[in-house]
């Protein structure tokens, strides 16, 4: 089954200029050769059009879509009937075009909230939020952090904090989504007690505003038996915040750190760029080694000069700025099964040239990436079509490291096992922290604390996780490259 994405409400909620459905324009009866009255289409197909023929052109997987094989329909008729047969522009794209094993592929009606995404501007109220299950349909949301000069920061919600019912309404699986995305709501803060959910009393009223959320979330030196460890907890890999990324890492470097403990636990991913430079931080010996091939469609696969598919370990971030390198041989990273795409890239990619130790849980499996396609000749943001503001997301890309290897859709498994303990999720960044402590005991040679780690998977068993904050967002676990590919190309 084709798991359709989600719009932000922003997105679900925008007017979209000239989109057209099946009934947007009435059909005249017209009458045949044969006396027979048939029905006229007459029907804009502009939105059909550029979706199909966006998919036709660069999208991954179209030799397993037979609709989007060159000269499949023989006659513009043809093409339209299938179009159709589709109520919306988005069935025709989940439905039609997207092929069985794409995960990840998406469309949007409003591509300038696409642009804020990308820019790392959303609306929240602060909480980002797991969601799980019990006692049967139920659901518990539980705090993973919270982001600073939010709502939630203001009143004081803490990591661990839980709360099961929004303005005074448990929530379910069938209504904690509408719940949630509610611009204002109050929830009555509780803790869990053993396996029974307890209130505190507390009753907290939350507001969403629009906010710029940096990904650099924490970073900080920690002396652990004399070893210099760098912690920095990065949560998205968003270009525009790269700056500080690297000022991160010049300042770990300035502190003189020998281990480095990644976490990208709630890491979904982002900016192939980014990845390739936060890799190139983290090394900065393999300078213009391969860190990333790419591998496109048959028609663009061998479209362009060799070196166009590389990407290569580089010196300097998008704004010119000279990389602060850490020159290291090992990395800890700390990953669950909501590790994804970019933040798998720099695992897979810096796999061949170092020890990357894994701590945690399975990824979740995302390895191809893609791009944003809008209505216009060669499919660029400039010259869009006024007349809608659909965009596209198809993948068009996949990853392969240097040895190479891909394809991991399964995701990639830890040397470390160990779950977050919904019971006991301790403080990101302190030593103390399940999952950074399990760093830090391999660090030190330490046994690993198999109670705590035993406990924590019996935990994940009772509570089934479902969701999580930016699971409606268009960006969730998706990985893209920043522009199109010279060369992609004009549409007629």
């Amino acid at each position: 089954m084709k798991i359709k994405k989600l719009l932000v409400p922003a997105i679900a909620a925008a007017l979209v200029l000239g989109s057209c459905t099946k009934d947007d324009v009435p059909k005249e009866p017209i009458v045949d050769g044969n006396g027979n009255e048939e029905e006229e289409n007459t029907q804009n197909f502009e939105v059909e059009e550029f979706i199909y023929s966006g998919m036709e052109e660069i999208y991954l997987y179209k030799a397993d879509v037979p609709e989007l094989g060159y000269g499949f329909f023989p006659t513009t008729e043809a093409k339209e009937k299938f179009f159709t047969s589709f109520e919306t522009p988005e069935d025709l794209f989940y439905d039609g075009l997207v092929a069985s094993q794409d995960r990840f592929s998406f469309l949007v009606d409003d591509y300038v909230s696409l642009e804020n995404s990308f820019k790392g501007v959303s609306t929240t109220n602060g909480m980002s939020l797991g969601l799980v299950l019990y006692s049967g349909d139920k659901v518990l949301a539980y705090v993973r952090y919270v982001l600073p000069n939010t709502s939630a920061e203001a009143a004081g919600i803490k990591r661990g904090d839980m709360f099961i019912k929004v303005d005074g309404v448990q929530m379910d699986e069938n209504n904690y989504q509408d719940l949630l995305a509610k611009s204002s709501y109050e929830i009555e803060v509780a803790y869990l007690n053993g396996n029974t959910i307890t209130s505190t009393g507390e009753k907290v009223t939350l507001t969403q505003a629009e906010y710029n959320s940096n990904p650099v979330y924490i970073v900080k030196t920690l002396d652990v038996e004399g070893v210099k460890v760098g912690y920095l907890m990065y949560n998205s890999f968003t270009s525009n915040y790269d700056d500080d990324l690297n000022a991160a890492f010049l300042e770990l470097k300035n502190a003189g750190i020998s281990e480095l403990v990644l976490d990208l636990r709630y890491n979904g991913g982002g900016s192939v760029e980014t990845a390739v430079d936060i890799s190139s931080m983290i090394t900065g010996q393999f300078e213009n080694e391969i860190f990333m091939k790419e591998q496109w469609n048959e028609k663009y696969q061998n479209a362009w000069e060799p070196e166009s598919y590389i990407n290569r370990f580089n010196t300097k971030v998008n704004s010119g700025a000279t990389i602060n390198s850490l020159n290291l041989s090992k990395v800890y990273v700390l990953t669950t099964n909501r590790t994804a795409s970019a933040s798998e890239l720099v695992i897979n990619g810096l796999d061949p040239y170092i020890n990357v130790v894994q701590v945690g849980g399975t990824t979740t499996g995302k390895f191809q990436a893609s791009v944003t396609l809008y209505d216009s000749s060669n499919f660029g943001r400039q010259n869009a079509n006024p007349n809608h503001t659909y965009a596209i997301q198809p993948l068009v890309l996949k990853s392969v490291n240097s040895a190479g290897k891909s394809d991991y859709v399964d995701g990639l498994t830890p040397d470390v096992a160990i779950e977050e303990n919904l019971g006991a999720l301790g403080t990101l960044g302190d030593p103390s922290e399940p999952l950074l402590n399990a760093a830090l005991n391999h660090i030190l040679g330490k046994a690993q604390k198999q109670q705590a780690i035993a406990k924590a998977k019996e935990m994940s068993q009772k509570f089934e996780l479902i969701g999580e904050t930016g699971m409606d967002s268009p960006l969730y676990q998706e990985m893209y490259i920043e522009e199109l590919p010279a060369g992609l190309e004009t549409r007629n």
